[in-house]
């Protein structure tokens, strides 16, 4: 998995989005490359428009703490957008339905693992989005992660008291409701941008070394190929007239990759590690394709 996290950031912008308030709205879901402690820095990159667009929303961090008319919210993750469907579509009734899973009876090894058993066994829409957000909040560091047979496979990570943050998913709920959800790839999300709107990537990161491996949030690779191909659709939106920011590690391959953008460099430090004493900082760069 890519070991990005929430972080700390030091970086410049230009122009200026507005969050739905003064208060930050976390996610409901934890994810890695979460961008909560970054979106003040990101907001001010990000120009304004008529709708957002988010091919890689993962968490919906961005997506919740800036205010545009409209949304796009996709994602290649199956069970990520299925469970976004039913939250914004059930609000409530979804809530108490999820609401069991979070006794303590099921914050133990063995009760979790018979539930990552049956998530991965039921095809029903309603209970495999409930236990996604049951094994979110109850597997190591929240870790989305997938083997080769598409079977999620995070371990139990004996969290301390676990909750069912119905703050969090009734604001996206309601945040929701000027939003359109869907699973698709990258390509097809980039592809039906139009004028008016803005496009946010942030794709599972280019690996920091050559030993490292590139991420798997989902059950499709995404190497050096696809990173390629964001950029070429995000010169070519820009050629379009439409704007698109990316996030992503700064290395000499993004650098190269994202010629032409307009860099932006940060700082972020990582979280997700057991071991705190590997928790430094690491570089990160923001790269905006102007629209011309």
């Amino acid at each position: 998995m890519d070991e990005r996290d929430e972080a700390d950031t030091d970086m410049q912008g230009t122009a200026s989005i507005p969050a739905p308030d003064h208060a930050r709205h976390k996610p409901f879901l934890k994810w890695p490359g979460g961008k909560i402690n970054v979106v003040p820095k990101l907001r001010e990159l990000l120009p304004r428009g008529e709708r957002l667009v988010e091919p890689f929303v993962g968490s919906g961090a961005v997506f919740l703490n800036v205010d545009y008319p409209r949304y796009l919210l996709a994602d290649s993750n199956a069970d990520l957008i299925n469970i976004f469907e039913h939250v914004a579509r059930e609000g409530d009734a979804f809530f108490e339905f999820c609401r069991p899973w979070f006794a303590p009876a099921f914050n133990q090894g063995n009760v979790f693992y018979a539930m990552r058993e049956l998530f991965n066994a039921t095809r029903e829409p309603r209970l495999r989005a409930a236990l996604f957000l049951y094994l979110n909040k109850h597997c190591f560091n929240g870790l989305v992660r997938y083997n080769g047979r598409g079977e999620f496979n995070t371990p139990f990570g004996e969290v301390m008291q676990p909750h069912l943050p119905t703050d969090a998913l009734a604001y996206f709920r309601r945040h929701a409701q000027r939003a359109e959800i869907v699973c698709q790839s990258f390509v097809t999300t980039m592809e039906s941008a139009r004028r008016g709107d803005v496009v946010y990537c942030d794709p599972p990161y280019v690996p920091l070394t050559k030993t490292a491996s590139f991420t798997k949030f989902q059950r499709d690779d995404f190497g050096r190929e696809q990173h390629e191909e964001l950029a070429r659709q995000a010169r070519t939106l820009a050629a379009r007239g439409i704007p698109v920011v990316i996030s992503n590690h700064d290395t000499p391959f993004v650098r190269e990759a994202y010629a032409g953008a307009t860099l932006h460099p940060l700082s972020v430090r990582r979280s997700i590690s057991r071991d705190g004493a590997t928790r430094g900082a690491v570089k990160e760069i923001v790269a905006v394709f102007e629209a011309h």
